[in-house]
């Protein structure tokens, strides 16, 4: 496994050098820290599952966001999909093998799936960069990164003109939610139990209950009863 590792951190001090200085000016909580957060734990998840690929896991994490970029300077909706082409362009510096590759790009493809919309796919090494992506999602960080979401696209903190609900046709380019707090109801309450591992579930339960004890303290404070 240590062989391993030291050929994971190979490649991504490689893909550094570009990436980068691609994410240097991104704004709205999808920067090179998310990007090192999610990969930092995209490993930590895929050591703990011996069929996972370590070295696919790392590399489709550490790119799976390529799309916000793209997204950012045309001023529409892109999926992760259209993203590939970049993705395969970076890659090449790498010298990995057609399969590896392949499974990178089917990793960035699918990890905007979930599993409440029955959308999602059986392949662990995409089941993992979800969990990992996901998990940013939450507790301290994901509360910041989603206010950082929030003020780029100018959506209000909190709406109270709109009932707060789950929405169970979320998706993540739907544009449907009213305020950064509805967020929490339509996407961020619901991670934790469409985790796909275990060990996400484990850390994604004290993050969870962070995030509902904030949005209590919140809303307590909007209608100024502390």
């Amino acid at each position: 496994m240590e062989q391993k590792l030291s050929e994971v951190n190979k490649y991504l001090n490689t893909l550094k050098q570009k990436v980068e200085v691609m994410f240097k000016s991104e704004s709205t909580g999808h920067d090179i820290w998310h990007l090192n957060r999610v990969t930092n734990l995209a490993i930590n998840i895929a050591l703990n599952y011996k069929e996972s690929n370590i070295v696919v896991v790392a590399i489709a994490a550490y790119l799976h966001d390529l799309h916000r970029l793209m997204q950012t300077k045309q001023g529409v909706t892109i999926n992760p999909k259209q993203s590939l082409p970049q993705v395969l362009e970076i890659l090449k510096d790498l010298k990995l093998t057609k399969d590896v590759v392949d499974e990178i790009c089917y990793c960035i493809e699918h990890h905007e799936n979930y599993n409440w919309n029955g959308k999602n796919v059986k392949n662990i090494n995409a089941l993992i960069v979800q969990d990992a992506d996901n998990l940013d999602a939450l507790g301290a960080i994901g509360i910041a990164r989603c206010f950082t979401y929030g003020g780029a696209n100018s959506m209000p903190m909190y709406n109270p003109d709109v009932p707060l609900n789950t929405n169970n046709d979320y998706t993540e380019f739907s544009g449907n939610d009213a305020s950064t707090i509805h967020h929490f109801y339509h996407k961020l309450f619901k991670l934790e139990d469409n985790m796909n591992t275990q060990f996400a579930k484990k850390l994604a339960k004290n993050r969870t209950k962070f995030l509902h004890k904030y949005t209590t303290q919140f809303l307590d404070e909007w209608q100024g009863n502390k």
